[in-house]
């Protein structure tokens, strides 16, 4: 089965451990139902927060939802001057059979802002 990489983006209200849990888990959900995958479908994700997001693991949202043997990992985003702020963002490798023209990127939130270019 061929391997794709699924890319979204959320904004959160603030650096509280449970907008960035709560945003997280909106994030993971909303590409797994986009892409019509489950949890079986998953080979990794990569996450990222801004720097200015250091309360809680964004991976640790993806655990509450029963991703439990999938590996997860995270990591700072880089601090580009007038980058868009309090954003966790997430690289998703999944075992599916749709083809790359027709997996559904997810941008959530003000990080809408950051794909215009695709369909919300």
């Amino acid at each position: 089965m061929p391997v794709r990489a699924i890319r979204g983006a959320i904004q959160v209200d603030g650096d509280t451990r449970e907008e960035i849990l709560k945003g997280s888990a909106e994030l993971v959900t909303a590409v797994l139902e986009r892409n019509d995958l489950t949890a079986d479908d998953i080979i990794s994700i990569v996450f990222t927060a801004t720097p200015d997001l250091t309360s809680e693991f964004p991976a640790y949202a993806a655990r509450l939802l029963g991703l439990t043997d999938v590996p997860l990992l995270c990591a700072s985003e880089i601090a580009v001057p007038g980058a868009l702020p309090r954003t966790l963002r997430l690289l998703a490798h999944v075992d599916t059979q749709r083809a790359r023209s027709e997996l559904r990127h997810v941008y959530l939130r003000g990080a809408a802002a950051l794909r215009t270019d695709l369909p919300q």
